[in-house]
Protein backbone atom coordinates (compact mmCIF):
# COMPACT_ATOMS: atom_id res chain seq x y z
CA UNK A 1 0.00 0.00 0.00
CA UNK A 2 2.73 2.53 0.93
CA UNK A 3 4.79 1.53 -2.08
CA UNK A 4 1.70 2.29 -4.40
CA UNK A 5 1.54 6.01 -2.71
CA UNK A 6 5.33 6.29 -3.32
CA UNK A 7 4.76 5.66 -6.85
CA UNK A 8 1.49 7.54 -7.47
CA UNK A 9 2.98 10.46 -8.95
CA UNK A 10 4.97 9.26 -11.42
CA UNK A 11 2.43 6.37 -12.41
CA UNK A 12 -0.15 10.00 -12.81
CA UNK A 13 2.35 11.68 -15.28
CA UNK A 14 2.56 8.72 -17.52
CA UNK A 15 -1.42 7.87 -17.65
CA UNK A 16 -1.48 12.03 -17.83
CA UNK A 17 0.63 12.48 -20.44
CA UNK A 18 -0.82 9.26 -22.85
CA UNK A 19 -4.53 9.84 -21.89
CA UNK A 20 -4.45 13.20 -23.08
CA UNK A 21 -3.14 11.74 -26.74
CA UNK A 22 -5.99 8.92 -26.46
CA UNK A 23 -8.90 11.63 -25.61
CA UNK A 24 -7.70 14.68 -26.86
CA UNK A 25 -6.77 12.69 -30.34
CA UNK A 26 -10.44 11.39 -30.58
CA UNK A 27 -12.27 14.82 -29.57
CA UNK A 28 -9.96 16.57 -31.98
CA UNK A 29 -11.32 14.77 -34.91
CA UNK A 30 -14.98 14.96 -33.84
CA UNK A 31 -15.80 18.13 -36.38
CA UNK A 32 -15.02 15.26 -39.06
CA UNK A 33 -16.76 12.62 -38.24
CA UNK A 34 -19.87 15.37 -37.17
CA UNK A 35 -20.27 16.39 -40.95
CA UNK A 36 -17.18 15.24 -43.53
CA UNK A 37 -18.70 16.62 -46.65
CA UNK A 38 -19.67 20.00 -45.43
CA UNK A 39 -15.70 20.20 -43.85
CA UNK A 40 -14.61 19.31 -47.27
CA UNK A 41 -16.30 21.54 -48.95
CA UNK A 42 -15.58 24.85 -46.95
CA UNK A 43 -11.76 23.15 -47.58
CA UNK A 44 -12.32 24.76 -51.08
CA UNK A 45 -10.84 28.21 -50.37
CA UNK A 46 -7.51 28.93 -48.74
CA UNK A 47 -5.08 30.86 -49.62
CA UNK A 48 -1.99 29.79 -51.63
CA UNK A 49 0.25 31.93 -49.06
CA UNK A 50 -0.31 34.12 -46.14
CA UNK A 51 0.98 37.85 -45.31
CA UNK A 52 2.61 38.02 -41.77
CA UNK A 53 2.83 41.84 -40.55
CA UNK A 54 4.88 41.13 -37.74
CA UNK A 55 6.07 44.50 -36.93
CA UNK A 56 5.34 46.56 -39.77
CA UNK A 57 3.96 49.06 -37.39
CA UNK A 58 7.58 50.41 -37.03
CA UNK A 59 7.76 51.09 -40.78
CA UNK A 60 11.63 51.40 -41.64
CA UNK A 61 12.56 51.45 -37.82
CA UNK A 62 12.05 47.76 -37.90
CA UNK A 63 15.22 47.28 -39.46
CA UNK A 64 16.71 48.31 -36.18
CA UNK A 65 15.46 45.27 -33.87
CA UNK A 66 17.19 43.01 -36.62
CA UNK A 67 20.27 43.42 -34.60
CA UNK A 68 18.78 42.76 -31.17
CA UNK A 69 16.90 39.94 -31.79
CA UNK A 70 19.82 38.26 -33.87
CA UNK A 71 22.04 39.03 -30.85
CA UNK A 72 19.60 37.37 -28.00
CA UNK A 73 18.90 34.15 -30.78
CA UNK A 74 21.98 33.48 -31.10
CA UNK A 75 23.21 33.77 -27.61
CA UNK A 76 19.36 31.25 -26.41
CA UNK A 77 21.07 28.89 -28.86
CA UNK A 78 24.76 28.55 -27.68
CA UNK A 79 23.61 28.82 -23.71
CA UNK A 80 21.21 25.96 -24.49
CA UNK A 81 23.93 24.22 -26.55
CA UNK A 82 26.29 24.55 -23.55
CA UNK A 83 23.85 23.32 -21.37
CA UNK A 84 23.29 19.88 -23.50
CA UNK A 85 26.81 19.44 -23.76
CA UNK A 86 27.98 19.95 -20.44
CA UNK A 87 25.30 17.52 -19.31
CA UNK A 88 26.54 14.80 -21.81
CA UNK A 89 30.27 15.56 -21.30
CA UNK A 90 30.13 15.54 -17.40
CA UNK A 91 29.16 12.36 -15.54
CA UNK A 92 28.21 14.42 -12.25
CA UNK A 93 25.37 15.58 -13.73
CA UNK A 94 24.18 12.20 -15.24
CA UNK A 95 21.26 11.99 -13.28
CA UNK A 96 17.31 12.04 -13.85
CA UNK A 97 17.01 16.04 -13.30
CA UNK A 98 19.75 16.88 -15.51
CA UNK A 99 18.30 14.49 -18.05
CA UNK A 100 15.47 16.47 -17.98
CA UNK A 101 17.06 20.10 -18.04
CA UNK A 102 19.09 18.62 -21.15
CA UNK A 103 15.49 18.13 -22.95
CA UNK A 104 14.32 21.02 -21.98
CA UNK A 105 17.28 23.20 -22.96
CA UNK A 106 17.00 21.02 -26.39
CA UNK A 107 12.94 21.99 -26.95
CA UNK A 108 14.43 26.20 -26.12
CA UNK A 109 16.57 25.81 -29.03
CA UNK A 110 14.03 23.86 -31.64
CA UNK A 111 11.33 26.28 -30.22
CA UNK A 112 12.97 29.25 -31.16
CA UNK A 113 14.15 27.95 -34.69
CA UNK A 114 10.68 27.43 -35.63
CA UNK A 115 9.66 30.94 -35.25
CA UNK A 116 12.55 33.43 -35.00
CA UNK A 117 14.90 32.66 -38.11
CA UNK A 118 11.71 33.26 -40.00
CA UNK A 119 11.07 36.70 -37.39
CA UNK A 120 14.40 37.97 -38.44
CA UNK A 121 14.57 37.38 -42.19
CA UNK A 122 10.68 39.31 -42.37
CA UNK A 123 12.63 42.39 -40.64
CA UNK A 124 14.32 42.81 -43.63
CA UNK A 125 12.44 42.68 -46.51
CA UNK A 126 9.11 44.28 -47.11
CA UNK A 127 7.10 41.15 -48.32
CA UNK A 128 6.38 39.09 -45.84
CA UNK A 129 5.09 36.05 -47.12
CA UNK A 130 4.55 32.33 -46.05
CA UNK A 131 2.81 29.92 -47.85
CA UNK A 132 -0.46 27.45 -46.60
CA UNK A 133 1.91 24.47 -45.73
CA UNK A 134 4.54 26.73 -44.39
CA UNK A 135 1.90 27.73 -42.13
CA UNK A 136 1.31 24.58 -41.02
CA UNK A 137 4.21 22.99 -40.79
CA UNK A 138 5.28 25.98 -38.39
CA UNK A 139 2.18 25.75 -36.56
CA UNK A 140 2.29 22.36 -35.85
CA UNK A 141 5.99 22.21 -34.72
CA UNK A 142 5.42 25.33 -32.54
CA UNK A 143 3.00 23.92 -30.83
CA UNK A 144 3.94 20.57 -30.59
CA UNK A 145 7.57 21.27 -28.88
CA UNK A 146 6.01 24.02 -26.80
CA UNK A 147 3.36 21.47 -25.19
CA UNK A 148 6.20 19.17 -24.49
CA UNK A 149 8.61 21.69 -22.65
CA UNK A 150 5.85 22.30 -20.27
CA UNK A 151 5.46 18.08 -19.65
CA UNK A 152 9.08 18.15 -19.28
CA UNK A 153 9.07 20.86 -16.78
CA UNK A 154 6.24 18.75 -14.65
CA UNK A 155 8.74 15.72 -14.80
CA UNK A 156 11.38 17.81 -13.35
CA UNK A 157 8.95 18.63 -10.43
CA UNK A 158 8.23 15.15 -10.23
CA UNK A 159 11.63 14.42 -9.84
CA UNK A 160 12.69 16.85 -7.06
CA UNK A 161 9.42 15.28 -5.64
CA UNK A 162 10.88 12.08 -5.51
CA UNK A 163 14.38 13.25 -4.57
CA UNK A 164 13.39 15.39 -1.34
CA UNK A 165 10.29 13.58 -0.05
CA UNK A 166 11.38 10.15 -0.46
CA UNK A 167 15.28 10.14 -1.09
CA UNK A 168 15.60 6.46 -0.38
CA UNK A 169 13.48 4.68 -2.33
CA UNK A 170 14.80 6.94 -5.32
CA UNK A 171 16.88 5.23 -7.21
CA UNK A 172 14.09 2.47 -7.52
CA UNK A 173 11.18 5.14 -8.49
CA UNK A 174 13.57 7.32 -10.37
CA UNK A 175 15.42 4.75 -12.56
CA UNK A 176 16.44 5.68 -15.80
CA UNK A 177 13.59 3.24 -17.67
CA UNK A 178 11.07 5.33 -15.33
CA UNK A 179 12.91 8.67 -16.97
CA UNK A 180 13.18 7.70 -20.61
CA UNK A 181 9.33 6.15 -20.08
CA UNK A 182 8.54 10.20 -18.53
CA UNK A 183 10.18 11.84 -21.25
CA UNK A 184 9.01 9.91 -24.20
CA UNK A 185 5.27 10.69 -23.15
CA UNK A 186 5.85 14.19 -23.22
CA UNK A 187 7.88 14.02 -26.71
CA UNK A 188 5.18 11.60 -28.23
CA UNK A 189 1.92 13.19 -26.48
CA UNK A 190 1.85 16.46 -28.08
CA UNK A 191 3.40 15.52 -31.38
CA UNK A 192 0.06 13.01 -31.67
CA UNK A 193 -2.61 15.22 -30.56
CA UNK A 194 -1.55 18.09 -33.14
CA UNK A 195 -1.76 15.83 -36.07
CA UNK A 196 -5.70 16.12 -36.09
CA UNK A 197 -5.81 19.52 -34.67
CA UNK A 198 -3.85 20.79 -37.91
CA UNK A 199 -5.09 19.23 -40.20
CA UNK A 200 -8.83 21.26 -38.46
CA UNK A 201 -6.83 24.34 -39.61
CA UNK A 202 -6.31 22.80 -43.12
CA UNK A 203 -9.85 22.65 -43.26
CA UNK A 204 -11.13 25.89 -42.46
CA UNK A 205 -12.47 28.49 -44.87
CA UNK A 206 -10.38 31.08 -44.89
CA UNK A 207 -12.28 34.33 -46.41
CA UNK A 208 -11.22 37.27 -44.06
CA UNK A 209 -8.12 37.51 -46.83
CA UNK A 210 -4.40 36.45 -45.97
CA UNK A 211 -3.02 38.83 -43.52
CA UNK A 212 -2.05 37.15 -40.32
CA UNK A 213 -1.27 40.36 -37.75
CA UNK A 214 1.70 38.63 -36.18
CA UNK A 215 5.36 37.35 -36.44
CA UNK A 216 4.55 33.48 -37.18
CA UNK A 217 1.31 31.43 -37.21
CA UNK A 218 -0.17 31.81 -34.10
CA UNK A 219 -3.48 30.00 -33.52
CA UNK A 220 -5.69 33.25 -32.67
CA UNK A 221 -4.65 34.87 -35.56
CA UNK A 222 -5.83 32.63 -38.10
CA UNK A 223 -8.91 31.28 -36.91
CA UNK A 224 -9.90 35.15 -37.33
CA UNK A 225 -9.08 34.88 -40.71
CA UNK A 226 -12.00 31.95 -40.80
CA UNK A 227 -14.90 32.35 -41.81
CA UNK A 228 -16.17 28.80 -40.52
CA UNK A 229 -17.45 28.21 -37.48
CA UNK A 230 -14.70 27.85 -35.06
CA UNK A 231 -16.35 27.43 -31.99
CA UNK A 232 -15.73 23.80 -31.55
CA UNK A 233 -11.89 24.30 -32.66
CA UNK A 234 -12.11 26.85 -29.93
CA UNK A 235 -13.08 24.80 -27.32
CA UNK A 236 -11.16 21.96 -28.23
CA UNK A 237 -7.87 24.60 -27.93
CA UNK A 238 -9.02 25.70 -24.74
CA UNK A 239 -9.80 22.22 -23.53
CA UNK A 240 -5.51 20.92 -24.82
CA UNK A 241 -4.26 24.30 -23.37
CA UNK A 242 -6.02 22.62 -20.13
CA UNK A 243 -4.68 19.61 -20.48
CA UNK A 244 -0.89 20.38 -21.30
CA UNK A 245 -0.19 23.89 -19.79
CA UNK A 246 -2.92 23.81 -16.71
CA UNK A 247 -2.39 20.05 -15.32
CA UNK A 248 1.30 19.87 -16.04
CA UNK A 249 1.33 22.93 -13.81
CA UNK A 250 -0.73 21.19 -11.16
CA UNK A 251 1.25 18.53 -10.81
CA UNK A 252 4.18 20.99 -10.55
CA UNK A 253 2.45 22.57 -7.51
CA UNK A 254 1.66 19.28 -6.19
CA UNK A 255 4.52 18.65 -6.25
CA UNK A 256 6.27 21.90 -4.68
CA UNK A 257 3.68 21.68 -1.81
CA UNK A 258 5.02 18.20 -0.45
CA UNK A 259 8.44 19.38 -0.97
CA UNK A 260 8.15 22.58 0.88
CA UNK A 261 6.06 20.55 3.49
CA UNK A 262 8.79 17.98 3.63
CA UNK A 263 11.52 21.03 3.73
CA UNK A 264 10.01 22.70 6.74
CA UNK A 265 10.58 19.83 8.62
CA UNK A 266 14.02 19.10 8.55
CA UNK A 267 15.43 20.58 11.74
CA UNK A 268 18.62 22.29 10.43
CA UNK A 269 18.78 25.69 8.46
CA UNK A 270 21.72 24.64 6.40
CA UNK A 271 19.73 21.40 5.60
CA UNK A 272 16.92 23.42 4.63
CA UNK A 273 18.91 25.70 2.48
CA UNK A 274 20.44 22.97 0.55
CA UNK A 275 16.84 21.38 -0.21
CA UNK A 276 15.83 24.17 -1.60
CA UNK A 277 18.82 25.37 -3.51
CA UNK A 278 18.68 22.62 -5.42
CA UNK A 279 14.49 23.65 -6.69
CA UNK A 280 15.54 27.39 -7.28
CA UNK A 281 16.41 27.40 -10.66
CA UNK A 282 13.35 25.24 -11.92
CA UNK A 283 10.67 27.44 -10.05
CA UNK A 284 12.01 30.32 -11.76
CA UNK A 285 11.55 28.68 -15.01
CA UNK A 286 8.69 27.30 -13.78
CA UNK A 287 7.53 31.00 -13.48
CA UNK A 288 8.52 32.03 -16.12
CA UNK A 289 7.30 29.83 -18.82
CA UNK A 290 4.07 29.32 -17.49
CA UNK A 291 3.04 33.05 -16.74
CA UNK A 292 3.26 33.97 -20.51
CA UNK A 293 1.75 31.22 -21.73
CA UNK A 294 -1.42 30.89 -19.67
CA UNK A 295 -1.99 33.99 -20.23
CA UNK A 296 -1.84 33.33 -24.09
CA UNK A 297 -3.38 30.55 -24.69
CA UNK A 298 -5.12 29.44 -21.33
CA UNK A 299 -8.46 31.34 -22.30
CA UNK A 300 -11.07 30.76 -24.63
CA UNK A 301 -12.59 32.39 -27.94
CA UNK A 302 -10.15 34.25 -30.83
CA UNK A 303 -11.20 37.99 -30.29
CA UNK A 304 -7.64 38.32 -28.35
CA UNK A 305 -5.54 41.73 -28.02
CA UNK A 306 -3.16 40.81 -31.06
CA UNK A 307 -0.55 43.79 -30.21
CA UNK A 308 -0.18 42.11 -26.51
CA UNK A 309 -0.64 38.33 -27.49
CA UNK A 310 2.21 39.64 -30.01
CA UNK A 311 4.31 41.21 -27.17
CA UNK A 312 4.10 38.28 -24.80
CA UNK A 313 4.93 35.73 -27.55
CA UNK A 314 8.21 37.88 -27.97
CA UNK A 315 9.37 37.00 -24.59
CA UNK A 316 7.98 33.45 -25.13
CA UNK A 317 10.16 33.00 -27.98
CA UNK A 318 13.31 35.24 -27.85
CA UNK A 319 13.22 36.16 -24.42
CA UNK A 320 12.80 33.04 -22.05
CA UNK A 321 15.38 30.79 -24.00
CA UNK A 322 17.52 33.24 -23.74
CA UNK A 323 17.30 33.83 -19.96
CA UNK A 324 17.16 29.91 -19.47
CA UNK A 325 20.68 29.09 -19.45
CA UNK A 326 21.39 32.05 -17.38
CA UNK A 327 18.93 30.50 -14.79
CA UNK A 328 20.36 26.82 -14.94
CA UNK A 329 23.83 28.04 -14.52
CA UNK A 330 23.40 31.22 -12.44
CA UNK A 331 21.24 29.27 -9.90
CA UNK A 332 22.32 26.38 -9.74
CA UNK A 333 25.65 25.07 -8.18
CA UNK A 334 26.32 22.30 -9.21
CA UNK A 335 26.13 23.08 -13.16
CA UNK A 336 28.62 26.25 -11.48
CA UNK A 337 30.93 23.97 -10.51
CA UNK A 338 31.04 21.42 -13.34
CA UNK A 339 31.53 24.73 -15.67
CA UNK A 340 34.17 26.05 -13.77
CA UNK A 341 35.80 22.50 -13.59
CA UNK A 342 36.01 22.56 -17.65
CA UNK A 343 36.94 26.23 -17.72
CA UNK A 344 40.06 25.41 -15.87
CA UNK A 345 40.85 22.59 -17.58
CA UNK A 346 40.56 25.07 -20.78
CA UNK A 347 42.90 27.35 -19.35
CA UNK A 348 45.46 24.22 -18.31
CA UNK A 349 45.70 23.11 -21.75
CA UNK A 350 45.66 26.56 -23.41
CA UNK A 351 49.22 27.16 -21.44
CA UNK A 352 50.47 23.46 -22.44
CA UNK A 353 49.69 24.12 -26.19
Amino acid sequence: MFNDILSLPLSLSLSFSLSCYLCLTSLSLFPFYAGPSSWIMANLSHPSEFVLLGFSSFGELQVLLYGPFLALYLLAFMGNTIIIVTVIANTHLHTPMYFFLGNFSLLEILVTMTAVPRMLSDLLVTHKVISFTGCMVQFYFYFSLGSTSFLILSDVALDRFVAICHPLRYDILMSWAMCIRLAGAAWAAPFLVMVPTVISRAYLNYCHGNIINHFFCDNAPLLQLSCSDTSLLEFWDFMMALAFVLSSFLVTLISYGYIVTTVLRIPSTSGRQKAFSTCGFHLTLVFIGYSSTIFLYVRPGKAHFVEVNKTVALVTSVLTPFLSPFILTLRNETVKAVLRGQMQRLKGLHKAL
